[in-house]
């Protein structure tokens, strides 16, 4: 372990953060709050500097980077970022527990948007906006972001980013690596504006439309209203929103492919395919199963696509309270937080693109079984998988179930029932936002314990970073030097 590298790498990314508080910092200028808030960015902020310079004062000897190396860093970055990015929370008192902290601001870097907040409008805007930025910056990782402002990592950040990157296979648009981030968050943020744009048309304010479109474009989902984006009652801001989800769900490398010409090869994707079936199936079933409920079917439909498009995409926001729907639907949304979104988007779960592999997989196992000398190629996106892929996606199911059955075990320490218990891990290691029973869209995490908060925080950021950055942490020969 080049344990001089991990540190001088985490430590620039440590300053990296202290920039971004400078966001929020500016917030509460213009909004006039008290210089109790603006030292709650400003003192963090001179923190991160002041240990960032002392933790790269000295360069480390050799600038080698492993794949072990990186998983290293990716973990330590996040978990940092979390850390800190909550104490401005502590000491500005609008979330006096550090773990409460630690959990909301998890939940904003990994997008998950599940909240410990009972009234979110008692914030301050400050508060608010950090909260919401810290979607959009997690969205298309901490790492990918750091690269793209600070080239001169490009030399030995692949390692880096293939940790971070979520899906079962990394690639680079171009050749050089900072060159691919830059790509991606110049069509991230331009994206983002064309949702800011679209809010305002719709009549939400600037700062509104701004948060909102934090939260779509990171797939996050923490609303500024009690209610989320239901005490709005805009349909038009719920369709923006509905939609703009469903997009930044997608594989930001198709849209790559559309700026540059080749149109006919995002077609071609099966993932996407794949999305938009599913999307479009679980809308059709849930209608059919609310035909009854509603008066309005607008209104319903508009609910239904909003709903799945939350879930699905991780995002978390919601118009509808779909825990009070028949338990058919409930068990429809259940099933797609574990879906999640494509591979290479700003969307959680397990990814489009592993459940179609691993459905191939399993139906070229029962081929197999019946039919023992029968040669069967499993192919995707009209090419052979090899070996590492077909692996990988079998040993991260492995590893999936596993740590998930223990986060279960931990939680039911709660009291729980099994509902309110199994989907709230769903919904942080999924990085959903809110489940179902008592952690549904009308209520919040803050009934949990500590240690519970806690396990869902490691939750939250093991299912943004793939599992094993995380998992990597616990093992004894990451620290032997």
């Amino acid at each position: 372990m080049n344990i001089g590298m991990v540190r001088y790498v985490t430590a620039r990314l440590l300053q990296v953060e202290a920039v971004l508080l400078l966001f929020p910092l500016l917030v509460s200028f213009i909004y006039q709050e008290t210089w109790h808030y603006k030292w709650s960015f400003l003192s963090v902020t001179l923190l991160l500097i002041v240990l960032g310079q002392l933790l790269s004062w000295k360069k480390p000897e050799s600038k080698r980077l492993t794949a072990h190396e990186g998983l290293v860093i990716v973990a330590l970055s996040w978990i940092l970022f979390s850390f800190f990015g909550g104490l401005p929370f502590v000491i500005n008192g609008d979330i006096p527990s550090l773990v409460d902290a630690f959990f909301e601001t998890s939940s904003g870097f990994t997008t998950s948007g599940s909240s410990i907040l009972v009234d979110v409008e008692l914030l301050a805007h400050s508060s608010l906006f950090w909260r919401s930025f810290t979607h959009l910056t997690g969205g298309m990782g901490i790492l990918a972001f750091a690269l793209a402002v600070l080239p001169q990592m490009d030399s030995q950040s692949v390692n880096i980013m293939r940790a971070e990157t979520p899906g079962p296979t990394f690639g680079k648009l171009v050749s050089k690596l900072s060159s691919s981030a830059r790509i991606l968050y110049i069509i991230y943020l331009a994206m983002t504006a064309v949702v800011v744009v679209l809010l305002l048309l719709g009549g939400m304010d600037l700062f509104d439309a701004l948060l909102h479109a934090f939260g779509t474009a990171g797939t996050g989902g923490f609303g500024i209203k009690n209610g989320s984006v239901a005490p709005y009652q805009s349909p038009y801001s719920e369709w923006v929103i509905g939609w703009g989800m469903l997009a930044f769900g997608v594989n930001f490398n198709l849209y790559y492919l559309i700026l540059i010409g080749q149109v006919k090869q995002v077609f071609k994707s099966e993932e996407l395919k794949w999305y938009l079936l599913i999307v479009g199936g679980a809308v059709g079933m849930i209608c059919l199963n609310l035909a009854n409920s509603y008066t309005s079917f607008s209104t319903m439909v508009r609910d239904v696509f909003f709903s799945v498009s939350s879930v699905i995409t991780t995002t978390g926001f919601s118009t509808a309270d779909f825990g009070s729907w028949p338990m058919f639907s409930q068990m429809i949304l259940l099933l797609l937080m574990f879906f999640g979104g494509s591979a290479g988007s700003t969307a959680g779960g397990l990814k489009i693109s592993r459940i179609v592999i691993f459905g191939k997989l399993f139906m070229a196992e029962i081929k197999r079984v019946g039919q023992p000398n029968r040669i069967i190629s499993v192919q995707y996106d009209k090419k052979p998988l090899n070996k590492l892929v077909k692996h990988a996606v079998a040993n991260y199911f492995v590893v999936y179930m596993v740590l998930f059955a223990f986060l279960v075990l931990i939680v039911s320490l709660e009291g729980f029932d099994f509902l309110t218990t199994f989907s709230a891990v769903a919904a942080t290691i999924n990085n959903i936002g809110p489940g179902l029973g008592q952690v549904g869209p009308l209520f919040s995490f803050a009934e949990l314990s500590d240690l519970s908060k806690v396990t869902l925080s490691f939750a939250m950021l093991a299912g943004r970073l793939e599992l094993f950055p995380i998992l990597i942490l616990f093992t004894p020969r990451t620290w032997k030097k």
